[in-house]
């Protein structure tokens, strides 16, 4: 008789995003002709670059002649094109990063590879998330059955590492022995980023613990001060006890092409094994579950990585949703509202006011304002009280929600 995975009942309510669309919609229904104001989700609203659509078009065009028609890309269905593997090393070269080509494994976008990597570790290691951070690894730890039950707000058997206005939501490496540490550098949902000394103490952790770091550089490209690491390789021994994943969602837009990388250096140990076991086991899960990334989408990120591909990016999509990002942040704190992020990461971190719980301000916010932001809540326990707003949005909207909520919020 089948059964299901009862780790799955463990999950708390729906997905944020889906209950964040399920209320905009209801709010919509019930205010048919009112316009509302996205600010919510972290979907990229901008086209794709020039650079980057003839990368496209040449991959559609690879596909459609007899001679340079491209199937699987080879039997394990994960080293993917190797002019793009090259480009990745060039790209890493660049911050003084040394990678060789099988230690890079072309992805579908960050997200999958951000939960599929927890089947290569023992059912047994420990996981440390940050608190708040991007729902996806909490979820993807409770549906592997890693964690306990859900009590008093937070899943027993799980670390949660807090970020909070006194460490400038940047976290310290848990007092604890973990096994698994996911980071986000910058932070989503809090727009913080860390500094090289603050990633050192959790590769010292790491490597002390034979834990391994699982970075998500998502967000590195927004960074604009050059004192910041942009890879967990930038820090000495990094190597030794990390994964780096990264994607061109964010950076390039390709939120809906999807692509992505991911690092297994083949200096990686943990406890019981030796140099390239870790990324041989990574290896062979990508070759069992996974025929590769999409052969267009692999051409349109070796436009991405080109040099003009690479300067349409930053002076095109990064420096205009930035530019929201400031907008945001001028407009909320002029009407006197605490406020974070928004320097080095597409998001602007909110303090809720007159102590109003995340969800209340988010409904406030719809209801006078018609705008929509995401509950902090929905990133974790110390998110409880905050809002976050996305830049990830058209400069006219975002300039009528700053007017609408100027005008219409009721404070």
């Amino acid at each position: 008789m089948a059964t299901i995975n009862e780790n799955y009942n463990k999950l708390q309510g729906g997905y944020l995003f889906g209950e964040i669309a399920r209320r905009t919609k209801n709010f919509i229904e019930k205010n048919p002709g009112m316009e509302v104001m996205r600010l919510g989700v972290g979907d990229t609203t901008r086209p794709l670059t020039p650079t980057i659509i003839r990368g496209l078009q040449k991959g559609v065009k690879r596909l459609a002649n007899v001679k340079t028609y491209i199937g699987y890309q080879d039997a394990e269905g994960k080293e993917g094109n190797i002019r793009l593997l090259n480009a990745f090393i060039g790209f890493y070269k660049t911050k003084s990063i040394n990678l060789k080509a099988k230690e890079i494994f072309i992805n579908d976008g960050a997200k999958t590879d951000l939960a599929n990597i927890q089947s290569i570790f023992g059912l047994d290691n420990i996981v440390a998330i940050a608190d708040p951070v991007y729902p996806a690894y909490l979820d993807s730890t409770v549906i592997a059955g890693r964690t306990g039950k859900f009590i008093d707000g937070k899943y027993q058997d799980l670390v949660y590492m807090e970020c909070n206005e006194k460490n400038g939501f940047i976290p310290d490496p848990p007092k604890q022995k973990v096994d698994i540490i996911y980071l986000c550098n910058p932070n989503n949902p809090t727009g913080a980023v860390a500094t090289k000394k603050q990633l050192k103490a959790f590769v010292d952790y790491a490597l002390k613990n034979k834990a391994v770091i699982i970075f998500d550089a998502a967000y590195v490209e927004y960074i604009s001060d050059k004192s910041f690491p942009k890879s967990i390789y930038e820090i000495k021994k990094a190597k030794k006890c990390a994964i780096e994943i990264n994607s061109f969602s964010k950076w390039s837009g390709f939120t809906g092409v999807r692509l992505g990388w991911t690092v297994v250096p083949m200096d990686l140990v943990i406890e019981g094994t030796k140099k390239g076991k870790i990324n041989s086991l990574w290896s062979r899960r990508q070759g069992t579950m996974f025929n590769g990334a999409c052969n267009i989408a692999q051409e349109g990120a070796l436009a991405a990585l080109s040099t003009a591909g690479q300067k349409e990016s930053k002076k095109i999509l990064i420096a205009y949703y930035m530019n929201n990002a400031a907008i945001i942040k001028k407009g909320l704190s002029k009407l006197g509202f605490k406020v974070f992020g928004g320097e080095h990461a597409p998001y602007v971190w909110v303090k809720t006011p007159s102590n109003l719980s995340s969800w209340e301000f988010f409904n406030k916010l719809l209801e006078e304002a018609h705008v929509v932001v995401t509950p902090g809540s929905g990133f974790g326990a110390q998110g409880e009280g905050y809002v976050r707003f996305s830049a990830f949005g058209d400069a006219r909207n975002v300039k009528k929600a700053m007017k609408s909520i100027q005008k219409n919020l009721k404070l």
